[in-house]
């Protein structure tokens, strides 16, 4: 069945180690409680060969992926940390830059999510100096060493939450290259539900219409009259019904304009009279 043309009974979202989709995840059940989530953790590298097959609807992944293939929505930068040993000295700093792991091993496993090239696609130049093992195969083996005092790894602190030990710690590296997660999906598989997920990550409102044909309805309703127009019972009125507002409005108009004369005349009377008086002759 083409997932273009019908909805689909699961939609299969794809998450990287260290992501959370839970609060997307309970706006979706809101928002369509009739279509179950289904979350698959999954590695980034994988849930690419994921999409591709058409094994998952979409992926919250790091970035970078093939833009030629995967339409792709930046959703936030992660913090990148050191994790060292609980009685190492940078434990003692609140924070650290590159340059203070200059004199440490820094391991780099095969996994690593951390982009340290100069330049994109030159060789990854990472701080410190390098282990004489093997690089490590996965972030759990590296953090393994890091318990043995083997070395330090810098990673998401996500990923240093996700893989927490007792007796490891970690501080923020402030210059350190940063990973940074996005929703994912193959481009020219772009369905309703991809298009209600694109909405959610985005904090779109459940009335908002972007991305989605509004429902067919019977005769629109008509548009309500603008501000300071008339109403349409106003221009209903008979042209009788004109005419006697407007007879009233002279009437009350001739009203004023008389007062206001003989007001004018009372005004003048007086100012005569006062006159007279201080001329010592008495009004005629």
């Amino acid at each position: 069945m083409d997932r273009t043309e019908g909805r689909a009974s699961t939609f299969r979202l794809a998450y990287a180690p260290g992501v959370t989709p839970s609060k997307w995840a309970r706006t979706w059940t809101q928002r369509l409680p009739d279509v179950p989530l289904d979350l698959i953790l999954t590695p980034s590298a994988d849930a690419v060969r994921l999409l591709r097959d058409g094994d998952v609807d979409a992926a919250l992944i790091r970035l970078p992926v093939d833009a030629d293939v995967l339409s792709a929505i930046p959703l936030y930068a992660e913090v990148s940390v050191v994790v060292v040993p609980v009685e190492h000295p940078i434990a003692a700093f609140e924070s650290v830059t590159v340059a203070d792991l200059a004199d440490e091993v820094v391991l780099h496993p095969m996994d690593d999510v951390l982009d340290w090239s100069v330049n994109p696609g030159e060789e990854a130049v990472l701080p410190g100096e390098r282990s004489a093992l093997a690089r490590p195969a996965t972030l759990a083996d590296a953090v393994a060493l890091v318990a043995s005092e083997v070395g330090l790894v810098v990673v998401p602190q996500s990923l240093a939450r996700l893989h927490h030990r007792k007796d490891l710690t970690y501080r923020p590296v402030d210059d350190a290259p940063r990973s940074q997660v996005a929703l994912c999906w193959v481009a020219d598989r772009t369905t309703d539900q991809v298009e209600e997920l694109i909405g959610i990550v985005r904090g779109r409102t459940v009335n908002s219409s972007r991305g989605r044909v509004p429902p067919a309805t019977g005769d629109a309703p008509a548009p309500a009259p603008a501000r300071g127009s008339r109403s349409a019972a106003g221009e209903a009125r008979s042209p009788r019904s004109h005419d006697e507002a407007g007879d009233r409005r002279a009437a009350q108009q001739r009203k004023a304009r008389s007062a206001a004369r003989g007001q004018s005349r009372g005004q003048a009377q007086s100012r005569g009279q006062a006159q007279a008086k201080g001329r010592g002759h008495r009004p005629r």
